[in-house]
């Protein structure tokens, strides 16, 4: 797949093994592997943080395979909400990231550039998410708001 704003194909990287069957050296149930998840994302950490500390602390390589569900529909599960979807949150972040430096380098136009291109990104996504009815109608961004949201 190429990417969205460059003339380049995707990043080559390594892949999952194909399987379908929990490995015999996992030693947590599917129970104990949903309530670490609901316990960590109960107290902030995002999804993809989960996954590398269930991987790397607790010998878990896939949570589907042991367990099922996604991460999500786990959390869900559990009753455990989150104001923003991760992916619309991570953009967020490095928009307010970015907009700081921007600020103090007000001649760097490669990176106003590169805002440009994240906020369109993240206008996109909303666009999708509204529809989706994941946010409400009446959610709108704004850097400003993405800043006191973020931290």
């Amino acid at each position: 797949m190429s990417r969205m704003h460059a003339s380049r194909r995707g990043r080559s990287g390594s892949k999952r093994p194909l399987t379908d069957k929990v490995p015999e050296w996992v030693q947590q149930s599917p129970e104990e592997v949903k309530n670490l998840v609901a316990k960590m994302a109960g107290e902030g950490i995002s999804m993809a943080k989960i996954g590398l500390i269930l991987r790397d602390q607790h010998a878990v390589p896939n949570v589907r395979l042991v367990t099922g569900m996604s991460m999500k529909e786990i959390c869900a599960e559990k009753g455990v909400k989150f104001e923003l979807p991760e992916d619309l949150t991570a953009l967020m972040r490095r928009a307010v990231k970015l907009s700081g430096h921007v600020k103090t380098n007000k001649k760097d136009m490669h990176n106003i550039r590169g805002m440009h291109l994240i906020e369109s990104k993240i206008r996109r996504l909303v666009k999708y998410y509204k529809r989706e009815g994941v946010l409400p109608e009446g959610w709108n961004y704004s850097l400003s708001t993405a800043a006191l949201q973020v931290e």
